[in-house]
């Protein structure tokens, strides 16, 4: 595999897309840095300090730090992932929607254009949120974090992060289109990836001054690198389903006859699930952190809780169905296998093969969504309990070696569309003619 990335540099498209994404990639680090004005820095880096391992940590660990310094890209991608959460549960309600998305091409493009017009609305409404809400906090010291408070702010603010995440969105698509990989999941794991240096350096103090123990730490790293295999072989897991294509005679020639399978992966979903629970749990609970009146509803939504892990849990497995259910349809899989001359063995063909397929899928989806589950919070509960300096959990884990994985595998089809044989070290595959 590495021999194939060493290789992938000899065409020129793969090598113009790798160049877009990380260039993509690099526009969208620098805005990170680039504040919001009338903000006191100082006071808000103390008052995240204060707030690290909560709801502020996990929001500020999607943005990629852009949060905490309050830049012009502190909402991030999430009103597009928010929106988008709407639009696919309204799918399900909507006949106006659900035809749309059977349209092919056209039909996406007016949802894009509706998640487009959304993220906008959204953006206006959690800026002002947002502007409002920092207008009343205090840094630990009491120092006040907004410098001039006011309309003038407001109006600024919510213009400079509905400006931002609109630019982070066409990045995204940009990236998407252009690049290399899902430029929204790669937007997220570059932001993960970006808060892993200072992570490490914070952690690494805290053993100098020994309040963590080199034991504690070896725990964790253990930890996280058994997560990491464990993401990595669950991610590559399938289940098979046997396939045989009836001979068909022609004159004196003979077609079909052959066997295959139809691959189900056990976590069909992907790091949607994760990413879509995530969004749903912060933006009502960043609602209620800026009202003072909802100040137990923040506390029973903070990361690390029992309440905040069963509805993070609930909707993990919710998600894993549904986006499933979205991505894969089993009635359309059994009429064109139908359609082809194919079937499974001991299964009669049309609705009864669907049938099975939807069984089987349902079965292993069960399996995937326990695994997203255990990944994504039984880590978060260790480093609550060992008090880690950073919130960098299983979430964070599924989404970067999910997407990673996802991207490699982009990478190997462009090269192997293209008969590039850095990925087989054995040459040529030869044909069942020349075998």
């Amino acid at each position: 595999m590495l021999e194939g990335f060493s290789g992938a540099s000899r065409i020129p498209e793969l090598r113009r897309r790798l160049l877009f994404t990380a260039m993509a990639l690099a526009v969208y680090r620098i805005g990170v840095a680039v504040p919001t004005p009338g903000i006191d820095g100082q006071a808000l880096a103390s008052f995240f300090d204060a707030a690290s391992g909560t709801l502020f940590g996990q929001f500020n660990l999607f943005s990629g730090g852009a949060f905490e310094r309050l830049s012009v890209f502190a909402l991030g991608i999430m009103p597009y992932i928010s929106v988008s959460i709407i639009l696919d549960l309204l799918k399900v309600a909507s006949p106006y929607l659900d035809e749309l998305y059977k349209e092919g091409d056209a039909g996406r493009r007016k949802i894009t254009n509706y998640i487009r017009y959304g993220t906008v609305g959204l953006s206006i409404i959690q800026g002002f949120m947002l502007a409002t809400g920092f207008e009343r906090m205090m840094a630990p010291g009491g120092a006040p974090i907004v410098l001039e408070p006011g309309w003038y702010f407001r109006i600024t603010t919510v213009i400079t992060l509905t400006a931002g995440a609109v630019f982070v969105m066409w990045v995204g698509e940009q990236i998407t289109e252009r690049g290399i990989g899902n430029g929204i999941s790669l937007i997220i794991m570059a932001g993960i990836v970006a808060r892993l240096p200072s992570a490490l350096s914070t952690t690494a103090q805290f053993v100098r001054e020994g309040e963590m123990s080199i034991f504690v730490l070896l725990f964790i790293l253990v930890v996280a690198a058994a997560v990491t295999a464990g993401i990595v072989y669950v991610e590559t897991a399938q289940r098979r389903i046997p396939i045989q294509y009836a001979r068909i005679t022609r004159g004196r020639r003979v077609y079909g006859g052959q066997s295959a399978h139809l691959p189900l992966k056990i976590n069909t979903s992907g790091v949607i699930p994760p990413i879509f629970a995530s969004s749903i749990l912060v933006f009502p609970a960043t609602i209620g952190t800026f009202m003072p009146q909802f100040k137990d509803y923040v506390q029973f939504l903070s990361p690390g809780g029992l309440v905040y892990d069963i509805l993070y849990v609930a909707l993990i497995v919710f998600f894993c169905y549904f986006y499933t259910a979205v991505t894969f349809n089993p009635v359309d899989v059994a009429d064109n296998l139908k359609k082809h001359g194919g079937f499974i063995p001991g299964i009669r063909p049309g609705r009864f093969t669907a049938e099975y397929i939807d069984r089987v899928l349902s079965r292993i989806t069960l399996g995937g969504a326990i695994y997203v589950s255990a990944v994504c919070v039984l880590p978060t509960i260790l480093i609550q309990r060992f008090n880690v300096p950073f919130y960098f959990g299983g979430t964070a884990l599924l989404i970067v070696v999910g997407v990673a994985w996802d991207t490699i595998q982009q990478i190997q089809t462009h090269l192997l569309t293209r008969n590039y044989e850095g990925f087989m070290r054995r040459g040529r595959i030869k044909s069942r003619r020349g075998a």
